[in-house]
């Protein structure tokens, strides 16, 4: 479900230092989507990290470390995603991130709403 694609590593601008890129194609398999909660839980595992996140969809690139950003990809069940990691801890955050999709952002689809 989740692979990721070669990585490349590529000179940055100022001062010639290396700066990793790696992706990951996700897919939303949470019922609901990527509504709020989860949203707010991919935002705040991305701010965890030094490494821009970014998330890529057919229309549009957003930051994954802005809730609002991640909201309008208007994600539903199903759909597919690139992500982006760019920085020094670029395989660490990608592979926390695909962790949050694999686990479906820790929703049940047998939990009961009360």
């Amino acid at each position: 479900m989740n692979a990721e694609s070669p990585e490349s590593v590529r000179d940055a601008a100022a001062g010639g230092f290396q700066v990793e890129t790696v992706s990951r194609e996700v897919v939303v398999i949470n019922a609901a989507g990527l509504h709020a909660r989860p949203a707010d839980l991919l935002a705040r595992e991305a701010r965890k990290w030094q490494s821009r996140i970014e998330l890529v969809n057919d229309a549009q690139r957003v930051d994954g470390k802005s809730i609002l950003d991640v909201l309008t990809l208007a994600a539903e069940a199903g759909t597919r995603l690139l992500v982006e990691a760019t920085g020094p801890d670029a395989r660490e955050a990608l592979d926390a991130i695909g962790s949050l999709f694999e686990r479906r952002f820790n929703e049940h689809e047998n939990d009961q709403e009360s």
